[in-house]
């Protein structure tokens, strides 16, 4: 018994043939072909409330290069003055909302 070789040529093969096929059904029935994802709004904020927190938990507590410079400053006795600790006083109550 001899087989006759398919020609590819044409980028036909009988799988591709019988995928094509099925492509056509479903158009025809109104499904969609491609594929698609959707997120719920809860989803949308869980995703980024789980990227801040891996975020917060890389994140160094203590900024050690600027507690050094901030030391080196106060050494000085004139860093000090009445007009940086209110200006200083002042930026504290408005970042805790007072």
């Amino acid at each position: 018994m001899m087989l006759n070789k398919l020609d590819t040529s044409m980028g036909v093969t009988p799988l591709n043939a019988v995928q094509g096929t099925r492509r056509m059904e479903e158009k025809s029935v109104g499904i969609p072909v491609g594929d698609s994802i959707s997120l719920s709004d809860e989803a949308k904020v869980a995703a980024e409330q789980y990227y801040l927190d891996k975020v917060a938990d890389e994140t160094p507590d203590v900024r050690s290069e600027l507690v050094a410079s901030i030391k080196e400053k106060i050494k000085d006795p004139n860093y000090l003055n009445p007009q940086r600790i209110a200006a200083t006083a002042d930026a504290i109550m408005v970042a805790y909302g007072l």
